[in-house]
């Protein structure tokens, strides 16, 4: 089944189940995929040899005891540390191919990414259960042309002009829905973002709304109350 093709709202665990066990690691998507989520989403950033890991951050040293850049190592350095002590770093094919049943939301951290994503969303099986996101439109692009198959969110570009036309009340132009997706957060730093007419204009252009990321049992309701698709979360369990 492609990515986004079940009815009614999804449920995403953010980071694998960033509040279940260490972000981005094995044990965390295993524990959400136990809970009977069907939904992954993932960052990756690629090695000095051309690997991608599940791996949120550019530089190293707020989850593990190494400093530097993650491109600046190669896979059999990043293979020794441990995330927050215990877990190892996966790479992406390792947890595609161990979760094969599920849809997975990757985030695009690092333009030198593309080439090594397109070739694993390109084996066989995988494009049709992945969305990309977090990324610049460009970025996007550029990867939706070399697999087509693959789902794609709003790049910053287009997602910030969407927002824009929610805030202001201008209705959006049906061009700006260059992906099925717009991956929205809630709220950056202590700015809020969502905006309520936000579902209603999307909809309108053929674009679903996921949003990013809700911890809050309560504001998952008051979220798809609204008409909200999808919902990011760290807690999963909830």
């Amino acid at each position: 089944m492609r990515y986004g093709a079940e009815a009614g709202p999804l449920a995403i665990a953010h980071r694998g189940g960033a509040g279940l066990a260490v972000e981005n690691s094995m044990t965390a998507f295993a524990l959400s995929a136990a809970l009977g989520l069907r939904y992954l989403e993932t960052d990756v950033h690629v090695t000095r040899d051309g690997h991608l890991v599940c791996f949120h951050d550019a530089t190293l040293g707020r989850l593990t005891s190494a400093a530097g850049r993650v491109r600046s190592r190669s896979l059999s350095q990043l293979r020794q540390l441990r995330v927050a002590g215990r877990e190892p770093i996966p790479t992406l094919d390792e947890v595609l191919d161990a979760f094969p049943d599920h849809r997975f939301s990757i985030d695009v951290k690092d333009r030198a990414a593309i080439a090594p994503l397109v070739r694993s969303l390109s084996r066989r099986g995988v494009a049709e259960r992945v969305c990309v996101a977090g990324a610049w439109d460009g970025w996007l692009a550029e990867v939706s042309a070399e697999v087509p198959e693959v789902a794609a969110a709003l790049g910053w570009r287009s997602l910030a002009a969407l927002l824009l036309c929610a805030r202001t009340g201008t209705r959006p132009p049906p061009a700006l829905a260059t992906a099925p997706f717009a991956h929205v957060p809630i709220k950056l730093g202590r700015l809020p973002v969502f905006v309520e007419r936000l579902v209603e204009m999307s909809h309108d252009i053929g674009v679903r709304v996921v949003t990013w990321t809700v911890n809050d049992p309560g504001a998952m309701r008051r979220l798809l109350d609204l008409g909200v698709d999808a919902i990011i979360t760290d807690r999963p369990d909830l």
